[in-house]
This record gives structure tokens, sequence and C-alpha cells, in this order.
């Protein structure tokens, strides 16, 4: 039996390289020096793209290949697929939700722990001699019992926010409608009305057109001097430019953030921030979840060309 051509948008872990070249003929589009004749010459082959959540398949990729089936994306976000293209031509679209669930919950209540308690500073105050020389690290913030606001309550936000409950804060969260399986917690509908009772904003949604820059000057600002924000989610759900104002001249308090806009090459202002942790888009960072996310991959694309029902179909 033939095996079916999948165009590759970007590179995977070893162990996800050997499994897919066994079950499909893959070509790296990330590896081509010119893109636009790799596409022309392989295009119209192309039964199926593995890409990643950030890489997508944008309208020109997706129409450079005229025999286009499926795109199964490598994360949760799908929000760099052209849907709309996808739609017109029934192509079929996966991701790898649950799978990382809870080691991006993980590493965002981890990142408000770190920032809050000043950990990367203080680990530096003991390294370079300033605990001998100067005595005791500046005190810094608590976190248990404060107030947690969690915008967008889908698979990951109900993850953080059932953390959070085990340092005793006060929850709210915000969301297309109140969820059933939160009655514990606190809807409020306006994420500026969310962002101002809360002492930190978790920001968790699903990217969209209608969520870009959702938190933007006004939630910011509600957020306040004393607020954190800290983003899991994707880049586009945050004004970058209104964040870095805020946190230049102290509106607000503190931020930290595993995505960027143009990620890896971030805005060269966040660098020179005292009061932003930074961290290079890492939530589901660990073997355990990016093993399982390239199984389900592979499993998709298995399953989408053996004519059976796709496990975690976005489309």
């Amino acid at each position: 039996m033939t095996k079916p051509d999948i165009l590759q948008m970007g590179p995977y872990p070893d162990w996800d390289h050997a499994p897919l070249e066994q079950s499909f003929h893959m070509h790296r589009y990330f590896e081509a020096a010119d893109k636009a004749a790799f596409l022309t010459d392989v295009g119209p082959k192309i039964r199926g793209v593995a890409t990643r959540g950030e890489l997508g398949a944008n309208a020109s990729i997706i129409a450079a290949c005229p025999n286009l089936e499926v795109i199964s994306v490598y994360g949760v976000g799908f929000d760099a697929v052209d849907l709309a293209a996808c739609r017109e031509r029934g192509i079929r679209v996966t991701n790898t939700p649950d799978v990382l669930t809870n080691d991006v919950a993980d590493l965002g209540v981890a990142m408000m722990l770190v920032q809050s308690r000043g950990m990367i500073g203080a680990e530096t105050w003991v390294k370079d001699g300033s605990w001998a020389a100067k005595g005791l690290y500046p005190l810094k913030r608590r976190v248990w019992g404060r107030r947690a606001g969690v915008l967008g309550l889908g698979r990951i936000g109900f993850e953080v926010a059932k953390r959070l409950a085990g340092f005793d804060m006060e929850i709210a969260y915000s969301d297309v409608s109140a969820k059933n399986f939160a009655k514990d917690w606190e809807f409020i509908a306006d994420p500026v009305a969310l962002a101002q009772r809360s002492d930190f904003l978790f920001v968790t949604l699903a990217a969209s057109a209608v969520t870009r820059h959702i938190v933007g000057a006004k939630v910011i600002e509600a957020l306040g001097p004393e607020g954190m924000l800290i983003n899991i989610s994707r880049a586009s759900n945050i004004d970058e430019e209104a964040l870095l104002e805020a946190l230049e001249n102290g509106k607000l308090g503190s931020a930290a953030l595993d995505v960027f806009e143009g990620e890896p090459n971030l805005n060269p202002r966040f660098l020179t921030l005292p009061n932003v942790l930074l961290q290079p888009h890492h939530a589901s960072g660990t073997l355990e979840t990016r093993q399982a996310m390239g199984k389900l991959v592979r499993d998709n694309l298995t399953a989408h060309f053996a004519g059976e029902a796709l496990l975690t179909p976005v489309l």
C-alpha cells in the first residue's frame, strides 16, 4: 500500500520522526531552502499536513495542496490554521487537547508562585553572595488566600482553578456563560470586572478573531499596580503594547508569560523589565506530554487514512 504524502511544517522530537516516516511519506517543508519551489513540486501529492500549533497552515499552504484532506496539529491551539479555507474545501482538522491540559495548568500555577515569591531573584541573591553580604532577601507577596481570576474556563482554565483552590484562593472566572461544573466559583462575565476583583489573572482561553487582544488596556489597568497577569494561552489574546506600557509605567504590578507575539523573537522591551517572568513557550514541555501529543498527531492521521473516526476533531 502506498504511504500517504504528508507535509511536515516544523520539526518534532526524535521519537516522533521514526514512526511518522514508517507510516507516511513525509515532506519536510521546514528544511526546504526555496519553500515556494518545494510546494510547487510536492503540493499536488500532499494529502495531509502535520503541523504545530504556532505554525498552523495558512491559506497559501492549503491552496498549494489541492488534494489535501486533513491537517493534524501538534498542540491544542489551532488559530494558525485557516479554518475558513478548510471548511470551504472540506478539509478535516485535528489538535491534541486533554493530553497537555494538566502540564499547562501546572506551569501556570508554578509561574504565579515563582513570580509572586521572587524565586528567580532569590536564587541569584544566594549565588552572587548577596545573602552573605547584604542579609535577607527583600520581602515578596503571598499567594494563599488571595483572589484569582481565570479568563476562559475550558479544560486548562478548569484545571488551573482546581489547583488554585488548594491555596484557599477566592476564585472567579469569565467565559461565554456560567458553567454548571464551577458552582463553587464566582462567574463574572466582563473581563474588566474580573480583572478588577483579582490579584492574579490567568489567561487560559482559546485564541480566535473574537478573543484577539481581549486583554487590552482596560483589563490590564483594572488588574492594577498590585496585580499579576499570567498567560498560558496564546499571545494574540493580549495586547502586548498595552501590556508593555503598563509594566513599564507601573500601572500593572507584574506578569508571567509563556507566549509572545513573534516568538522566539519577542519584543526586546520585555528583556529589560524587572517585573516580568519570561518562559520559552514550554507549558506542555514534559517528556510524557510531548510523547502523548506526538502519538495523537499520528493516530489522527492514521485514523483518517483508514477511513475511521478522528480521535480529536476540530473540523
